[in-house]
């Protein structure tokens, strides 16, 4: 068991590794993409500024708490985005039959698909996260702990994709479902939890997954918790176990004749 999980882990970072080095064919585009985006998340951070000039306290959230808020945002997008892009175009590889590649080959289908493809400005969300971590002057400890709990966050968020995009194994057009609840999770990500009550904040911990990617882990590493630091790694194994299940369960009604009737 311990052999295949470790083949698999090295044939997922191979295939990421290849998808890298065909993103950087073109050097200037790729370092260009690396440093908008890194840029782009810099420029949101400075409407923050101006709003705690104004007020002290949002939400609850002090402003170095929303610079940690933003942190988490940036590494768990990012995280998501480069290793597992693939997962949010899961959807189309579906609907118009392009799994037939995957299923023939001799490793899990699912982390084959969704690891076949990178998005190199997703370097830049990793970039921006771990310059706000610099500044922000955490100890090694906290450091690593950070590190830990983004790992969980963008494994969380690309279990949320692949369950979206799985739907489309039921259901027609699902890619518009797909697209609005990866957006609305991002969208959360970046405001202070204290903002957000009733229904909404419930969803924020079910559904829609920001709770354990972002307001947890800001939680963490402001006054360390063990149980919740533990509740975080708990709920990134539910969220796999259901991607897997719901991915697996969807596959049996797979077909790739679901290319021709895209064609027709």
């Amino acid at each position: 068991m311990l052999m295949a999980v470790k083949n698999q882990i090295k044939v997922t970072l191979v295939s990421v590794k290849y998808a890298l080095m065909r993103e950087m064919l073109n050097k200037w585009t790729f370092l260009m993409n690396v440093f908008f985006m890194i840029l782009n998340n810099a420029s949101f951070i400075l409407q923050w500024i101006v709003i705690y000039s104004l007020k002290q306290d949002i939400g609850g959230y002090t402003f170095e708490q929303v610079l940690l808020l933003w942190a988490f945002t940036a590494s768990t997008f990012g995280i998501s985005h480069f290793f597992f892009r693939k997962a949010y175009s899961l959807s189309d590889t579906i609907t118009y039959g392009k799994l037939d590649s995957y299923l023939v080959q001799p490793k899990n289908i699912l982390i084959s698909a969704i690891t076949s493809e990178v998005d190199a400005s997703a370097i830049g969300d990793m970039l921006y996260a771990l310059i706000i971590v610099l500044i922000s002057k955490l100890t090694m400890w906290q450091v690593l702990l950070f590190m830990i709990l983004s790992i969980c966050g963008g494994v969380i968020l690309t279990a949320l994709a692949v369950i979206l995009a799985s739907l489309s194994f039921w259901l027609n057009k699902s890619d518009m479902i797909a697209d609005t609840g990866n957006n609305m999770t991002t969208h959360f990500a970046t405001y202070p939890e204290g903002i957000f009550n009733g229904i909404v904040k419930f969803l924020l911990y079910t559904i829609i997954p920001v709770g354990f990617t972002n307001y947890i882990p800001v939680s963490v590493m402001t006054n360390f918790d063990w149980k919740l630091t533990l509740m975080v790694i708990g709920a990134t194994a539910f969220w796999v176990a259901a991607a897997f299940a719901i991915f697996y369960k969807g596959l049996r009604r797979y077909s790739s004749s679901n290319l021709m009737i895209a064609k027709i």
